[in-house]
């Protein structure tokens, strides 16, 4: 499992971020949820909420778009959107709904 330090940021005001890296896509079967999320802006945004999210139980997959400023989650069955609320809230990031 990956282990990520919340405590820390490589955010930097202008919204450069020092690390990188390729995202593997992989193709799961479940229910995909499609949120919005405000205050992401880089890679250790990216590793954060994946990981945050990724330990919610049901979860099986996350995938952040930066670019797009969605997270899709997919799941065995229907999330609770107030839980997924709580835990990016709780990472620090604002979950402003459901992406269209």
């Amino acid at each position: 499992m990956l282990e990520t330090d919340m405590s820390s940021s490589c955010c930097t005001p202008n919204n450069s971020c020092s690390s990188t890296g390729a995202a593997d896509t992989v193709v799961l079967e479940g229910v995909r949820t499609v949120y919005a999320v405000a205050g992401m802006t880089c890679g250790h945004c990216k590793a954060t909420l994946t990981t945050a999210i990724g330990a919610v139980d049901g979860v099986s997959s996350v995938e952040v778009d930066l670019a797009s400023g969605t997270v899709a989650v997919i799941s065995a069955s229907a999330l609770d959107d107030q839980v997924i609320a709580a835990v990016v809230d709780d990472a620090g990031y604002e979950l402003t709904g459901r992406a269209a």
